[in-house]
Parts: C-alpha cells; sequence; structure tokens
C-alpha cells in the first residue's frame, strides 16, 4: 500500500476541524463526539465509559481483543484566582508551559460560551535591566479587559473555569502539519484512519479491534486506565507523540536522535512486550515502512504504560511520532511521518494471529 494514497481530503479536512475543537483534560466530550462521526462508518459499534473515553469497536463479539489507541485531551489552564482589579492568575491542566503563555490569546471556557482574553506581560520599557523575571507560574496572568472582580463573574467566569489557546492548524511548506494539541489528536486522528483503510480494502479480521480514543492522558494516562480495565484486552499498540531531538537546545545524549520525516518511532520499554514489537518491526521491515527506535528507559510516560500493567499484564507496544516543539501552539510533524505510522499499524494489525499469546515461553 502507498502511501501516497493514505491521506484523503477528506481526512485533512477532518483532522483539521478535530485538531481546531478544544478537547481540554476533563472535557474531552465535544471532540470526541467529532471523531465517533467520523469514525462511525468504519465500525459496527461504540462504547463510552463515564469519563468520556470513546471506543469504535469492529468484531465485538470476537472473544481476542486487540486495541489500537491514542489521547483526546489537550493541555490546558484552570482559573484559580481572580484579583478584585479583574485578573485572573491560573494554575495547569496538565503540563502547560508558563515560559509560551505571555502575550498569547485564550479562550476560557464558560456556561455561557466562550470568552476571550490574553496572558499579559510587562513592556519590555519597564522591566529591570540587570535581573529580568521570567515568565513562571506564580507571575504569569490573563487580562480579560475588566476592571473588577466582579465584571469578570458576570461574563461567566469563575474558579475551575478551564482555559485554551485559540491557535488553529495549518500547513507548513506543503507537509508540515502545525497545530496545538497535536499531541495527542493526531493518535486519534491515525487510530480512525486505520479503521478506514480497513474498510475500504475490505479486510477481515479474525479477531476484535478496539479503536480507542482515551480521555485524561496528560495527567497521569488515567482514562486509558479506566478503560482497560472495561475492555481487558489481549494486545495494546498505542500511539502517541514523541520529541524530534534535533532542533536547537535539545541533548541528544539525553533524548535521543529522532527527526520529523524519518519515520515512525518504535519504542523499547519495560512495558513494551517484546515479542509484540518484534512483530511490529518485522512488518516495518517487510513493508519498506521506514522507521526508528527510542529507548525510553523505566516507563514511556504513555498510556502504553496503564495498557501494559493492567489486568494481569496485556501485551503492549509504542509507535510514536516524532514531533517539535510538545507543548506549545506550534507543535510541528510531517505529513510522510502520519502516513507511515497508519500504514504501520494497518499493516501490523493484519500480521497478528488470532488467540496470539506472545508468550516467552512457548
Amino acid at each position: 500500500m502507498s502511501t501516497e494514497s493514505i491521506l484523503k481530503d477528506t481526512s485533512i479536512a477532518f483532522l483539521e476541524s478535530y485538531l481546531n475543537n478544544a478537547s481540554p483534560t476533563g472535557y474531552e466530550s465535544e471532540g470526541q463526539k467529532l471523531w465517533m462521526n467520523y469514525l462511525k462508518p468504519y465500525v459496527d459499534t461504540f462504547i463510552t465509559d463515564t469519563y468520556g473515553t470513546a471506543v469504535g469497536i469492529i468484531n465485538p463479539d470476537a472473544p481476542f481483543k486487540v486495541v489500537i489507541e491514542g489521547h483526546a485531551d489537550e493541555i490546558s489552564w484552570y482559573v484559580n484566582y481572580i484579583t478584585d482589579d479583574g485578573l485572573l492568575y491560573v494554575i495547569r491542566n496538565g503540563g502547560s508551559d508558563h515560559q509560551i503563555a505571555p502575550s498569547k490569546r485564550v479562550n476560557i471556557h464558560t456556561k455561557k460560551g466562550i470568552v476571550k482574553g490574553v496572558f499579559g506581560w510587562p513592556a519590555i520599557h519597564t522591566r529591570l535591566r540587570d535581573k529580568e523575571e521570567i515568565p513562571k507560574l506564580s507571575n504569569i496572568f490573563i487580562d480579560l479587559g475588566c476592571e473588577t472582580k466582579e465584571q469578570v463573574l458576570e461574563m461567566g467566569v469563575h474558579v475551575g473555569c478551564v482555559i485554551t489557546y485559540p491557535d488553529e492548524f495549518m500547513i507548513l511548506n506543503e507537509n508540515k502539519f502545525v497545530c496545538r494539541a497535536i499531541d495527542n489528536r493526531m493518535g486519534g486522528f491515525m487510530i480512525a484512519e486505520v479503521a478506514r483503510l480497513l474498510h475500504e480494502n475490505k479486510k477481515t479480521l479474525p479477531f476484535g479491534l478496539y479503536i480507542v480514543n482515551s480521555v485524561q492522558e496528560e495527567i497521569g494516562l488515567r482514562g486509558a486506565e479506566m478503560i482497560a480495565q472495561t475492555i481487558k484486552p489481549n494486545v495494546a499498540i498505542v500511539t502517541d507523540v514523541c520529541h524530534d531531538t534535533t532542533t536547537p537546545m535539545i541533548d541528544k545524549k539525553v533524548e535521543g536522535d529522532l527527526k520529523m520525516g524519518k519515520g515512525p518511532v518504535i519504542a523499547y520499554a519495560p512495558a513494551v512486550q517484546n515479542k509484540l514489537r518484534d512483530l511490529i518491526v518485522d512488518t516495518a521491515e517487510e513493508n519498506k515502512i521506514p522507521f526508528q527506535r527510542h529507548a525510553t528507559s523505566r516507563a514511556t510516560g504513555t498510556d502504553t504504560d496503564a495498557f501494559a500493567y493492567s489486568n494481569g499484564g496485556v501485551a503492549s507496544a509504542l509507535i510514536s511520532l516524532p514531533l517539535r516543539y510538545m507543548h506549545t501552539t506550534v507543535e510541528m510533524v510531517h505529513r510522510e511521518d502520519v502516513e507511515n505510522v497508519i500504514q504501520l499499524i494497518y499493516e501490523s494489525l493484519l500480521k497478528i494471529e488470532n488467540n496470539e499469546t506472545f508468550s516467552y515461553f512457548k
């Protein structure tokens, strides 16, 4: 299957609408509805859970269950304190970067709808030359154009409102996708494309396939932890992003040597089941899909860990998408890597046999 044929114009249109829609951790449901609507023609049924994880299922009655998974949530902020002068101080909801906040526009989500604001910052002229303060959680603040706390409250903004950035999707130099929340709505997009290809190519799987878009990954893999107990899968292939380490100020001796455009990244970690990973590597080699390797030490830091250690142990593997500028509003990935991750997951599924245990002892 040529990667040139993978992403259709309709795929890109869905990706753009899906990325542009805000789905902060704990508030993923509107994005999940978009995702389920796109996935609907390619699956037999859906399940959802109490906190909003969505699962499209192919062959729901099959006893052997294989998961492919991404996570739906994006980092954000919470309103934490409102001053008498109507300024907002924030706390993180996930790993939001305080250094990129100053002068960013924001959307504050309220029951009355979106309220616009900006992260203010003192003008360069007014800052002490000898000891400039750097942005930190204690000094970044949001200005809504209000003069009093009462005005803020009248707009529907209160402590606990969630805050996202409005930055939207663009394509840079023909083949680089740029947006906030590519970590990891691109994962949800890629697994949906796998389901589309299975459907369009009329592939019949001998097992149940669970296409899982988990919530709350950014605050500790919580959605995957919950849905793993519900599904009780036999196998899980997870996709998330990893760092392109070729941009300035990154130490390859610490972070590894990975670059966007050079293919999917196959993880090596205790949570990664060796025989399943070997199947994925063999699949890449047989199908001439370029790939890279990444050692992640004691934990992958992704939903792979949640699936692997659930239900007495689930054979799990991680296929990552190299990404520049993680947890900023200009996250960047290469179109060819996106297509190759889709193809690698697709071909790996076709290689998994029904009731395969991946046992080390047979």
